[in-house]
């Protein structure tokens, strides 16, 4: 492990100078910084999370996930999180990856691995285990492919497939497994998470929602609640206000007028709920983060 360990470091040291790169193999990220960073509210898409030096600490709902280099987090469904570097200095920077998770390959390599019992009880979207050597190989061997990148467009589909074929063999195995198969109910969760947020700004009910993936308004709401660790209504809200926030810093529109293209009806609603979550009213939240560049460049920044 030492020596898979030693070889990211020095690989993304090279790599990524600072904030988060994106790198010509496809899927793969790069994230360093050095130092502690403000808690920072972002959307975690399927992905496998790595550190190989300094922590980090991510929230979902009213549950934390801290990790190191001794663990990886691994998110299967789109979830609203709020996260930020707990250990890193210049010496000591905080150095990690993320690789995207794509279903269909998923799917394909099921085709060849030996079937086990299928998941059926409903489990976060968001989970931490502890990295193992078999893990660590193929990815460093898929980060290595930077120094090589005449070798990507043949080895890195391999390396990729290595890696999930290890963690289909880990502790998030079954639910690995749920984010494959098209009839399970992280797949159901999935379809009404994608809705949420291409319609945020829209009103649904709960059981015109569930009907479209299938199943009954409890049983949906349960599933839903388990996976994201929140209620439909609590994900558009955080959907929303991070939206918001996004618009307030990017575009620069005044809090009401965002308010309102977010789906709020009600001004002081907004900033009540905007309050809630962020901790100070949306005008002087956009002028702390655009005097806090890094925090800024961080709404973007997940693993």
């Amino acid at each position: 492990m030492r020596q898979s360990i030693e070889a990211l470091r020095h690989h993304i040291d090279r790599h990524c100078k600072a904030g988060r790169v994106e790198t010509v193999v496809p899927g793969l990220s790069l994230m360093r910084a050095d130092a502690p960073t403000l808690p920072v509210s972002c959307v975690y898409q399927p992905t496998l999370c790595l550190i190989v030096q300094g922590s980090k600490q991510v929230v979902l709902g009213d549950r934390i996930f801290a990790y190191d280099a001794r663990n990886y987090l691994i998110a299967t469904v789109d979830l609203p999180v709020t996260g930020g570097v707990t250990q890193a200095t210049p010496d000591y920077p905080y150095l990690a990856l993320s690789l995207a998770l794509d279903p269909s390959r998923i799917a394909a390599l099921l085709l060849d691995v030996p079937a086990v019992l299928a998941e059926t009880r409903p489990a976060a979207g968001l989970a931490v285990s502890t990295v193992t050597d078999t893990l660590l190989d193929p990815v460093a061997r898929l980060v290595g492919l930077l120094d090589r990148p005449e070798d990507i467009p043949v080895l890195a589909p391999l390396f990729e497939q290595e890696i999930l074929y290890r963690l289909l063999q880990g502790d998030q195995g079954g639910i690995l497994r749920q984010v494959a198969r098209a009839d399970s109910y992280l797949s159901h969760v999935r379809r009404a998470v994608a809705w949420i947020r291409d319609h945020y700004a829209e009103p649904f009910s709960i059981g015109d929602l569930a009907a479209q993936t299938g199943m009954s308004a409890s049983s949906f709401h349960r599933h839903f609640k388990a996976v994201t660790m929140m209620s439909p209504l609590q994900y558009r809200t955080r959907i929303r206000l991070q939206e918001a926030r996004r618009m307030l810093l990017a575009d620069g529109q005044d809090a009401a007028g965002i308010g309102f293209v977010v789906g709020y009806d009600s001004p002081s609603q907004f900033s009540r709920e905007y309050r809630r979550m962020f901790g100070v009213p949306p005008a002087r939240d956009a002028a702390r983060l655009r005097r806090t560049d890094g925090e800024a460049r961080g709404l973007a920044y997940p693993p």
